[in-house]
């Protein structure tokens, strides 16, 4: 292993709660890690499934999506690099209520359950930072059932576009880097495939937004602003 798959090396530059582990910690996590390889479309674990270990993802991004009763996915978070998945479900020892699908090819460090539980035993530092990571995701949580609540599908619409442009950046032609399918951006805003295909083009045509294939890219950010405001 090069020195880049440290996690001391690593963690540094990311934001998440394994930041506040102490050096013989990381050293720790290091030496038990397993690093994997997932592509595109592969699940990374299932609702239901018993984790014995979270995910921290080195590149590439998945999709966090709960089935509703209707059989529809509901895409609840995008976690990209940096970002810890599972961290809820070993500390509750429940099963995981969401299931984890790589969006794009993904590079994913495994770290089994006892290093993670062993220094929320030791580090108070490192439970505190578990806590607010937790909170943080609640927070969100809530924000998505209000938006789903309180706003029209095209204002959600409009909001994931400037989401993807904001988090994930555009190559130099305009286009989206993260490319989600029309059925991914429906499952983001809680809608039907066939409505989100539909205000698309819509957005197409009033001159908001631009495709080529599978691409998207944004023309109009201060339109598609006020839209998503409900202007």
């Amino acid at each position: 292993m090069g020195s880049g798959s440290r996690c001391e090396n690593c963690i540094i530059r990311q934001f998440n709660s394994l930041r506040a582990m102490g050096k013989e910690e990381l050293k720790k996590v290091s030496d038990s890690k397993v690093v994997k390889t997932v592509k595109k479309g592969e699940s990374i674990f299932e609702e239901g499934d018993k984790l014995n270990g979270v995910f921290c993802v080195r590149e590439g991004v998945s999709k966090l999506s709960k089935l509703s009763s209707n059989g529809k996915d509901q895409i609840v978070k995008l976690a990209s690099k940096g970002e810890v998945m599972g961290q809820r479900s070993v500390i509750s020892e429940e099963s995981s209520n969401l299931s984890a699908v790589a969006v794009n090819d993904m590079q994913l460090c495994f770290i089994p359950k006892e290093v993670i539980v062993d220094s929320l035993h030791k580090n108070p530092d490192f439970t505190l930072e578990v806590l607010r990571h937790m909170a943080n995701d609640l927070r969100e949580a809530d924000d998505v059932i209000v938006n789903i609540s309180q706003k029209t599908v095209k204002q959600r619409i409009a909001e994931a576009f400037l989401y993807l442009k904001n988090n994930y950046g555009e190559d130099k032609e305009g286009f989206l880097l993260l490319t989600l399918s029309r059925e991914d951006i429906a499952n983001v805003v809680g809608t039907a495939t066939e409505s989100c295909i539909r205000i698309i083009s819509e957005f197409k045509k009033k001159g908001l937004l631009k495709s080529s294939g599978k691409r998207l890219g944004i023309i109009d950010e201060k339109k598609l602003s006020d839209l998503a405001e409900g202007f």
